[in-house]
């Protein structure tokens, strides 16, 4: 479904991706783990289309996204969570949820695919007349989470869906992860924090200083000390 290939991506003449190489199929968790400032949100902002790579190719479903602008990726089915989830704050909670059914037709009503949201989010049921801005910032994951679901994606892109949030909400996020990875859908999740990547994720690939160190299991991961003493921010490793 997606695919990267040597995609290489500089920002005012610095290096930020050299050369990264990464695969995401239907019904996959696929995370990229990284200290702040690795690349991960460049990654995926290379993906949406906000920064276009130097070299490289980035398809999905083999279509070629490098050269498309974000609103024609979007509508080719890729939905995106930023990590500061960017909810409306003039919108109501089902406003925000709904407004992704008018930016993207498919073949699947609206209702069905707003009901699909809170069913992965029922808690969200609770705060349907709520301003965006009267939500705590697990409430505000949630709904963006929510409306990056209602486009009907093939594959979601969440930015570090756990950053910052109370130990009573992670459960919450990572049910619904849970829940989207089991409709079939792809999923690459961006996460800074070891102890938040979720026990049932298929690969890891991990991102240091620009460029892949790892790819294999949680298991395989935990089992590489060069590997985890990165992702857990305690020494760098030369390249």
């Amino acid at each position: 479904m997606l695919e990267l290939s040597n995609v290489k991506v500089d920002i005012q003449g610095s290096r930020i991706l050299n050369g990264i190489s990464l695969s995401v199929a239907a019904g996959e968790l696929v995370c990229l783990v990284g200290r702040n400032g690795a690349g991960k949100t460049t990654t995926f902002r290379s993906i949406m289309g906000y920064r276009r790579p130097l070299s490289g190719e980035i398809t999905f479903d083999s279509a070629d996204l490098t050269k498309l602008p974000t609103w024609r990726i979007a509508q080719s089915g890729i939905g995106f969570s930023p990590e500061e989830s960017e909810v409306y704050a003039d919108l109501t909670v089902a406003e925000n949820i709904e407004l992704s059914t008018w930016t993207r037709p498919t073949g699947r009503p609206a209702h069905e695919r707003i009901e699909e949201a809170y069913a992965v989010f029922p808690k969200l049921r609770q705060y349907l007349a709520r301003g965006g801005a009267q939500l705590s910032g697990g409430e505000r994951k949630m709904v963006s989470i929510a409306r990056a679901l209602t486009l009907d994606p093939k594959l979601l892109l969440l930015d570090e869906p756990f950053e910052g949030l109370s130990p009573a909400i992670i459960p919450l996020i990572a049910e619904g992860v849970a829940s989207i990875r089991a409709m079939g859908k792809g999923v690459l999740m961006a996460e800074s924090n070891v102890h938040h990547i979720p026990d049932y994720v298929d690969r890891l690939y991990v991102l240091e200083r620009g460029e892949l160190m790892f790819s294999g299991s949680l298991a395989e991961a935990h089992c590489d000390r060069d590997v985890m003493r990165v992702i857990a921010g305690e020494v760098e490793v030369a390249h």
